[in-house]
């Protein structure tokens, strides 16, 4: 098979290639694909060569009892293994939600772990007719291009775009599991935390997150030298947060996130006359297309009441010349 620049065509691939693509690929036989397809060999055989000359370079080497990829195939097949499992998820959620009202929000992971699940039974229980995804990750994604409603983003005012309304803000605060406080040496003073294993993120020295280190507590505590007995270290708020449950070490926390651990008592805030200004604030972004919806405004009116309770629970109280609302 000759192939050239000039057989080379702008215009879509049919799915229907790609997914016979996908099979012959997984299986490097046509028999096998075409059994998994219910399709006749001839018939897979037929879509494979459509989809060369619509690719226009060979896919598959064909040997007399094989098959093999060439690596314009292998190349091709990754962007395909990433890319059917995520259309069949989304067709899938489509199918399952026809005719229902939801609401698809993204956040970072920690803060749906910590605040959002925990308080997301109160609205499902208000409001059972309203199905709710939830997206974690730590990765922003744009609400321009996806179909998620809504984004729970934390940043600096100045990274937020127009229109972004602020929940709360946040202090960072030295916390533990009562039990371990308890059984330890008393905490009178910032250097009396050296005695005990400190929880930080491990990445936080190496990011934009020096804000969230002992080392900063530290220095604005006037111990720029203070060593702890031991380090440990995590990925995650959320799992720093849980070895401080367990007892493992005192974490330097950020209040929003740990608000209804210390409010029931599973943590306890062992210095709180020296917690520590966060420059970062907690945003919620609407996406235009999905401001009017009844069951964005129910789920936005939801979050304004749960933000407010977190500012009251955590002494949050912003600038007097901040205001709600990025203009």
């Amino acid at each position: 098979m000759q192939h050239s620049q000039t057989h080379l065509r702008s215009r879509p691939v049919g799915a229907g290639y790609l997914r016979a693509f996908e099979a012959v690929a997984r299986h490097l036989n046509f028999r096998a694909a075409a059994e998994e397809m219910a399709l006749t060999q001839s018939a897979v055989s037929r879509q494979i060569q459509s989809l060369e000359d619509e690719v226009g370079v060979p896919l598959f080497l064909r040997h007399t009892r094989a098959v093999e990829l060439t690596t314009a195939g292998a190349q091709l097949l990754l962007a395909v293994q990433q890319s059917l499992p995520r259309i069949d998820g989304t067709v899938r959620q489509i199918r399952q939600s026809a005719g229902r009202r939801s609401v698809s929000l993204t956040t970072f992971a920690s803060f749906a772990s910590m605040w959002l699940i925990p308080r997301l039974e109160a609205f499902q229980r208000e409001h059972p007719d309203i199905d709710i995804r939830i997206d974690a990750t730590d990765t922003a994604v744009d609400l321009d291009i996806t179909d998620i409603d809504l984004a729970l983003r934390y940043g600096p005012p100045e990274n937020m775009p127009q229109g972004a309304f602020r929940l709360f803000g946040e202090s960072l605060t030295p916390v533990a599991s009562p039990w371990l406080i308890k059984s330890s040496p008393p905490i009178r003073e910032p250097k009396d935390v050296v005695g005990f294993t400190l929880i930080e993120a491990g990445d936080a020295h190496r990011s934009h997150l020096q804000w969230l280190t002992w080392r900063r507590w530290f220095d604005a505590h006037g111990l720029p030298k203070a060593q702890p007995r031991r380090w440990l270290y995590f990925n995650y708020a959320y799992q720093m947060a849980q070895a401080a449950l367990t007892g493992q070490g005192v974490v330097l926390a950020r209040s929003t996130l740990v608000s209804e651990s210390l409010a029931n008592g599973d943590l306890v805030e062992v210095l709180p006359q020296h917690r520590l200004d966060s420059p970062m604030t907690y945003w919620l972004i609407v996406a235009p297309r999905s401001a009017q919806r009844p069951e964005i405004r129910a789920f936005c009116d939801w979050l304004h009441a749960q933000a407010q309770a977190t500012r009251v629970a955590i002494g949050d109280v912003p600038d007097p010349d901040t205001v709600d609302n990025i203009d």
